[in-house]
């Protein structure tokens, strides 16, 4: 749902113009060389003033744009935020004939009139970003069909609020087993549910922290990324940025999402699960059932008794399973070795086995030589002696094969492992002697091309000097 427009133009930054038509480096630092922007003339003058315009004003745009996404995204939160403020406190302090409800709806429909106005503005300012950017077409362009939908998708979710009037309501019955929740005067159960589905798709507005988050990365404001990136055709959206954290923080990353999900799940739960006065109405069961189901455990001491509980507790048993292939990922990639460590670790097995080789190969001599010793008819003979004596060697010889047999497996891996970059090596090197080869014959073509237009102009002049002497004596001729 993100439209960013990226270009290596904006990274322009502390460039101004003087009045003099001379360009400033290094944030307009009078000590600093002054360079003209153009040649003389005033068409090219013109040109490249415009130019300087046209990037200044870009500047401002992106800068506006970041603006108003933080706006946004604060005016999002405030709007859960009072909604949370008024479920958790509607049964305590709202009295009949007080305005502290009304206050509070107001407050949510205000705080949902102004996102609607901030994401108008920041797609105004991405269209106009498109104009700049394309260098003054008109914006009706710029209103694809894609975009309208995105636009009309966005607006419909961040219109989503709860607009029920509570000021002369009263408790829900029966608020021993749960905390009590707040209703209408005269007001049905469709109505209330339906209050409910407003109230949990107001978290729908949190699709602004994936914006905030582009917008405001090291990875967007960073010349060196934009300029490698946009040599490369890398599309600098959510999911790169999400990608860099992810390969740089990932433990961090996770948990910052583990424990914002847990919280908000354990609370939609909570509120879902109060018109029926359940059990699972209380944080701390929710919190536990939102956990089990996260880890997939599903122990069956507490379900949910409703169906948007049910929903929620679907989705997060969804959401666990990709979070744990991901931490699954995250622990392997920690657990595995790098190549230093591996080296060692292999050189200092091998040593180990070499070591246990050369015991073993000394327990087979000395056997064999007790039980040369041993053997029946010497002077030292006794046969059970040497039945023990040969028992001993063949363990021995056992031993020796096992270790031989270790050994060999250990050097064959590491050998794999050291012919791989090799190979890598062998293909790069036969990949550049290609391209050298290439390049040589292409060189070698053109100019046996040259030399051929050469001798075709040199045949052609040969020609017409011949006729030119033909004609001089047929004249003398006759």
């Amino acid at each position: 749902m993100e439209m960013t427009n990226l270009s290596l133009a904006s990274d322009s930054k502390g460039n101004y113009a003087n009045c003099d038509g001379t360009l400033n480096r290094n944030g307009g630092d009078s000590g600093e060389v002054s360079v003209p922007l153009s040649r003389p003339g005033k068409k090219t003058a013109h040109v490249e003033g415009d130019e300087l315009h046209r990037l200044r004003d870009r500047k401002f745009l992106l800068e506006d744009r970041k603006r108003l996404c933080a706006l946004s995204l604060g005016t999002a939160l405030l709007g859960i935020l009072l909604m949370i403020i008024h479920y958790e406190i509607c049964p305590y302090m709202y009295e009949p004939g007080t305005n502290t409800a009304l206050f509070i709806n107001c407050s949510i429909s205000l705080s949902t009139g102004c996102l609607l106005i901030f994401i108008i503005l920041f797609h105004h300012k991405d269209i106009m970003l498109f104009v700049i950017d394309q260098k003054q077409v008109d914006w009706r362009i710029a209103m694809s069909s894609h975009r309208v939908l995105v636009i009309t998708v966005e607006l419909l979710v961040c219109v989503i609020h709860p607009v029920g009037s509570y000021w002369e309501g009263g408790l829900h019955a029966n608020s021993s087993s749960s905390p009590p929740l707040c209703i209408y005067k005269n007001q049905g159960g469709a109505l209330m549910n339906m209050e409910l589905l407003l109230s949990v798709l107001m978290f729908l507005r949190l699709y602004l922290v994936h914006r905030a988050i582009l917008l405001h990365s090291k990875v967007l404001l960073s010349p060196s990324y934009r300029s490698i990136g946009s040599l490369n055709n890398i599309n600098f959206n959510f999911r790169f940025v999400l990608k860099i954290l992810m390969i740089k923080y990932p433990a961090r990353t996770l948990l910052v999402f583990i424990l914002f999900f847990w919280v908000t799940a354990s609370w939609m739960l909570t509120l879902c699960e109060r018109q029926n006065q359940a059990t699972t109405g209380h944080m701390h069961t929710a919190m536990w059932l939102i956990a089990v189901t996260f880890l997939t455990v599903g122990y069956g001491d507490v379900v949910p008794n409703t169906s948007y509980g049910k929903v929620v507790c679907l989705f997060t048993g969804v959401t666990g399973v990709a979070c744990t292939a991901m931490l699954v990922a995250v622990v392997t990639k920690t657990l595995t070795l790098n190549k230093g460590e591996k080296h060692l670790h292999f050189f200092m097995l091998d040593t180990q086995i070499s070591n246990t080789i050369q015991h073993a190969a000394a327990n087979v001599m000395r056997e064999c030589w007790l039980l040369h010793r041993t053997k029946p008819g010497r002077p030292r003979g006794n046969r059970a002696e040497h039945r023990r004596h040969q028992r001993r060697l063949l363990d021995a010889i056992t031993v020796f094969r096992h270790q031989r047999l270790k050994q060999k497996q250990l050097r064959d891996y590491v050998s794999d492992m050291k012919e791989l970059p090799k190979m890598q090596m062998t293909m790069c090197n036969l990949n550049d002697n290609w391209n050298n080869s290439y390049r040589e014959l292409k060189q070698r073509i053109l100019s046996m091309e040259q030399k051929l237009d050469e001798l075709s102009r040199c045949f052609q002049q040969t020609s017409e000097l011949l006729s030119q002497v033909l004609c001089t004596r047929n004249p003398e001729s006759r």
